[in-house]
């Protein structure tokens, strides 16, 4: 293959390399705007799916580029975002033990972003991995969240040592 036949299938590849790359940050622009201007919180928490998938493949893409500041951004919004579908939701629908739906979604894709976010931390350079283990934290708060919301009588406070059954034998290490 000759240099002009290289340069003929050469340039249609670069050029949808390029195209492809806007496209995504089209894409993600466009799902962000959306889910901005979402204000029901069912609706909120099934378009974060898309949108966090989306925001993945971005911070994937960046990763492998070796922008981890990019990354440390994109994960950052990610966890707003979390945190904004939880406060719609919680607001329009309150009870989420009869009326789970849109708690479930969102609760399994923070546990996707998690184990995202996981992984990211196990290739990050260490100046880039406090601001990632922030957002990590953040999100473990919201799963936690999310988790006491959608399970209450699971989650109700339990005595922190079991109560000794009546006629017990006194423990050898306590002198009255």
């Amino acid at each position: 293959m000759g240099p002009r036949a290289a340069k003929r299938v050469a340039l249609p590849i670069v050029l949808a390399a390029l195209c492809g790359v806007a496209g995504a940050t089209d894409k993600l622009s466009d799902l962000q705007a959306r889910f901005d201007s979402e204000t029901n919180g069912v609706h909120k928490a099934r378009m974060l799916q898309r949108l966090g998938d989306a925001q993945f493949d971005e911070a994937i893409r960046a990763e492998k580029s070796g922008d981890y500041g990019a990354v440390d951004l994109i994960m950052e919004k990610y966890r707003d975002n979390v945190r904004a579908a939880s406060q719609v939701l919680e607001k329009d629908s309150p009870d989420a033990e009869h009326h789970s739906n849109g708690y479930r979604q969102l609760e399994m894709h923070v546990q996707k972003g998690l184990r995202q976010v996981d992984e990211i931390l196990l290739v990050a350079p260490d100046e880039y991995k406090p601001p990632l283990q922030l957002v990590r934290t953040d999100l473990l708060t919201v799963d936690d969240e999310l988790l006491r919301i959608l399970f209450p009588k699971k989650h109700e406070s339990k005595p922190a040592v079991p109560a000794a059954p009546a006629g017990a034998p006194p423990d050898p290490e306590v002198h009255p």
